[in-house]
C-alpha cells in the first residue's frame, strides 16, 4: 500500500506507529491489509483496541477520508465504525485469487470516478471475508446507499454479495479485496485502470495535483 501510494501515485504518505497518535494536518488514512496481531481472538479485534484507533474515530467524526482494506476493513469494523462482521470464509479456507468487484456506490472520497456497475478486476486474500449483518441492518445499508462494492459472484459466502461498505457519512469505506495490489500494470493481468481510479478518487477528494 505504500509503495502505491508513494511510488505510483506520487503521495506523500508515512507510516504511523500503533500507539502514538496522528498528527492533525493529515488528509486522509489507510488502514492496510495484513494479519494485525496474527488474527488471534478475530482478524482485527486486538487491534481495535490499540491507542491510534481514538484518533481514527476523531478523524471519522471530522469528516476526513479513512479506508480499510481486508485486515483494516476488519479493524474498522471491530472499533464500530463500520457496521457488520466479518466472519470465516464458506469453504472455511484462505482465499488468494483474482475477482470483479461491481461499483454500487460511487459517491465516496474513494469512488467518486468510478461509474456505477462499473467492474474492477481485483484480487482477495482472506480467512475471515465473509461480511455479515442482520436483515435489518442490511436493509439499512442499502436505503443509505452505504454498499459500497459487490462481488460479481458468490465468492466467500458474504451476505448480499458485499465485498465494502462505508459508514454513513460516507467518508470511511471498508473493503476485503486489495486495490493496491491491482493499480500497477505490471502485476494486474487484466485492467489496473479501474482498481487505480480508487486512488485516484483519492487524490480528487484531498485536492492533490500529482
Amino acid at each position: 500500500m505504500y509503495h502505491v501510494l508513494t511510488d505510483v501515485f506520487n503521495l506523500d504518505a508515512q507510516y504511523f506507529w500503533h500507539e502514538k497518535g496522528l498528527p492533525k494536518n493529515i488528509d486522509a488514512v489507510i488502514l492496510p491489509g495484513g494479519f494485525s496481531y496474527g488474527d488471534r481472538l478475530r482478524s482485527g479485534a486486538i487491534a481495535a483496541h490499540s491507542p491510534i484507533i481514538n484518533d481514527v474515530r476523531k478523524m471519522a467524526d471530522k469528516g476526513i477520508p479513512i479506508l480499510g482494506v481486508c485486515n483494516g476493513f476488519q479493524i474498522l469494523v471491530e472499533a464500530g465504525l463500520l457496521p457488520g462482521a466479518l466472519l470465516k470464509n464458506t469453504s472455511l479456507n484462505f482465499m488468494c485469487g483474482w475477482t470483479n468487484l461491481i461499483v454500487e456506490n460511487n459517491k465516496t472520497p474513494f469512488t467518486n470516478k468510478l461509474k456505477l456497475n462499473q467492474k474492477i478486476p481485483i484480487p482477495i486474500a482472506n480467512g475471515e471475508g465473509r461480511y455479515y449483518v442482520d436483515n435489518d441492518t442490511l436493509k439499512k445499508l442499502k436505503k443509505n446507499n452505504q454498499i459500497v462494492f459487490r462481488y460479481e459472484q458468490v465468492i466467500n459466502g458474504s451476505i448480499d454479495r458485499i465485498a465494502g461498505v462505508c459508514n454513513e457519512d460516507g467518508n470511511v469505506v471498508g473493503m476485503m479485496p486489495h486495490p493496491e495490489r491491482a493499480a500497477e500494470s505490471a502485476i494486474n493481468p487484466i485492467d489496473n485502470k479501474p482498481s487505480s481510479l480508487i486512488f485516484e478518487s483519492l487524490i480528487k477528494t484531498i485536492g492533490v495535483k500529482n
